[in-house]
């Protein structure tokens, strides 16, 4: 009986590590689905059009990794403070939103090398208020999203007193009804806002500071969709797919994706 009973319990436990080893690749294929976390925030990197679609930077990416896989594309909004939680949780099976690269970052999920974008922190702010220094930001309340890493540092080096949200809609919402005198993001992102007719009373003023490469993510242990990934990043930048994307959202081709073109093609 104990015999039959160790027996089972291997057989069980041979199929649990075949379970949770499964390759991902193999499930996307068999759902006939890639499932993709991106923002939907974030113009022209991730944003809904008129019809409720996500478009933009990085589902165009998204959507050459599906067209590689043979499969559907499905996308799901995610914000700065559920991204990583969603991959660890199976929700998604790839991110690409905006995030960058850090070593605790990939402690949590597989980043693979090399990165395929690049941004710099700067702030948003009305032309009047005459920002000119990162000191001017001192006792001052500035929007922030929740889990952005250039909180801290908006906060311990320069003295603002940051007003976090979850998502852009509500920061920018804030910073113009006056709740924010800046609103602390990503500079590509401010650059994008700032030429809007909208906010043409809205400026970037400081010198970018903390200019950090961004990273795709899949899941912890997902090395073949990490490797197919990276090689896929290469391709992106030997072929200077991502220049080609920035100039089709009117994005000024940035120095790091120019570098990378010249360092792969």
């Amino acid at each position: 009986m104990k015999i039959k009973t160790l027996a089972a319990t291997l057989v069980v436990s041979a199929l649990s590590i075949s379970a949770a080893t499964a390759d991902i690749l193999d499930t996307i294929k068999e759902r006939g689905t890639l499932i993709v976390g991106t923002k939907a925030d974030y113009k022209p990197y991730g944003f809904l059009d008129t019809s409720g679609a996500v478009i933009g930077i990085e589902p165009d990416l998204a959507k050459d990794v599906a067209d590689k896989l043979g499969v559907d594309i499905e996308f799901v909004p995610v914000v700065s403070s559920n991204r990583m939680q969603f991959l660890e949780q199976g929700k998604i099976d790839l991110m690409i939103a905006t995030m960058t690269d850090k070593p605790d970052r990939r402690e949590v999920v597989l980043i693979p090398d090399p990165n395929y974008y690049s941004s710099g922190t700067n702030v948003l702010a009305l032309k009047s208020l005459g920002l000119k220094e990162w000191e001017d930001l001192r006792g001052k309340p500035v929007c922030g999203i929740q889990g952005a890493f250039y909180n801290k540092a908006t906060s311990q080096t320069y003295g603002a007193e940051i007003v976090a949200f979850k998502g852009t809609a509500e920061a920018y919402s804030a910073l113009k009804g006056g709740n924010c005198a800046a609103f602390v993001y990503d500079d590509s992102a401010i650059v994008a806002k700032a030429a809007d007719p909208d906010w043409a009373d809205y400026e970037m003023p400081l010198q970018t500071i903390d200019d950090a490469p961004w990273g795709l993510a899949v899941a912890l242990g997902e090395e073949k969709f990490g490797q197919m990934m990276s090689e896929m990043i290469i391709e992106w930048h030997k072929t200077g797919r991502i220049l080609e994307l920035e100039t089709k959202w009117g994005v000024t081709n940035t120095p790091f994706a120019q570098a990378m073109h010249d360092k792969y093609k």
